[in-house]
């Protein structure tokens, strides 16, 4: 098939308008009329996802991150991100990357944390314009999307950035803690509150989410959780009483990398779709 077919359908479920203003998404290397057989999902590209893409056979590589995320004048061997592009062009490896799109799509990263998490009444934490739409369902289980569905009903859900949602019943925040790390698979990470404190109504943001922090106190969360956060971001958290989980930009968006393979082998059986086994996170706690 061809990579438009591809394109067509990642910005059908990340529609390109929901990323932010100063993202880098779409398709960024490659030709929309190349043949392709096989796609590498994956949340960075690194020269571990290049080697496996290279030695796999894999025509497209679907990135969360953008690659190349910053814009440059030269693509030479004498930088990383030179060497890595002329190598995925020598095998002619297309790359694409919805990043923030996929953020807050109607099924996007933030919803499902949201998901993972049991939460209910899930709605944006910021309110954009656009509508959802059954065909953003495209490409999910039967039991998802009839899940889902719910939300389409009436005048239909409105997209937007972060999610916000609460427990049917409250917890205290060392119990939404231990949740965090059994949901992500993770042994450690990093928070700001206290364990008896009660958390009802959480935020999320996954990633680098500072700025979802003052909005979610605002809009009366017990609670949110993020990939990381600066420090003065924590320091006003605690004063504002919000409770801050810190799991690692990793691990709250490395997950979506095989949620999107899935999807793209459902709508597509002809392809052969596969996330990266070669990525891990370059940062380690010791």
């Amino acid at each position: 098939m061809k990579l438009q077919a591809l394109i067509d359908f990642m910005e059908t479920i990340c529609p390109p308008s929901l990323a932010e203003e100063w993202d880098n998404v779409g398709l960024l290397l490659g030709s929309r009329s190349a043949k392709i057989e096989k796609v590498l999902t994956c949340l960075t590209i690194d020269r571990a996802v290049v080697d496996e893409a290279i030695a796999t056979g894999a025509d497209c590589i679907v990135s969360h991150h953008p690659f190349p995320f910053h814009s440059g004048k030269k693509w030479t061997t004498d930088t990383t991100d030179g060497t890595l592009l002329l190598k995925l062009a020598g095998a002619h490896i297309a790359t694409y990357s919805p990043h923030t799109a996929h953020d807050s799509a109607f099924f996007g990263i933030n919803r499902q944390l949201a998901e993972g998490l049991g939460l209910v009444d899930v709605k944006p934490l910021y309110e954009g314009k656009l509508k959802a739409t059954r065909a953003m369902l495209d490409g999910l289980d039967e039991i998802d999307a009839q899940f889902l569905e719910d939300d389409l009903k009436g005048e239909g859900a409105t997209l937007g950035t972060g999610r916000i949602g609460r427990f049917e019943k409250p917890k205290s925040f060392a119990a939404f803690v231990a949740q965090v790390k059994d949901m992500l698979q993770i042994d450690r990470l990093l928070v700001v509150g206290s364990d008896a404190k009660t958390v009802s109504t959480v935020a999320i943001g996954c990633g680098a989410a500072d700025e979802f922090a003052g909005e979610a106190a605002t809009k009366g969360a017990d609670a949110i959780l993020m990939g990381e956060a600066r420090f003065h971001t924590c320091v006003e958290a605690r004063a504002r009483n919000l409770g801050v989980v810190l799991a690692g930009h990793y691990a709250t968006e490395r997950f979506s990398a095989a949620i999107l393979a899935e999807r793209i082998a459902r709508k597509f059986p002809e392809l052969i779709v596969s996330p990266s086994v070669k990525e891990s996170d370059p940062i380690r706690i010791v």
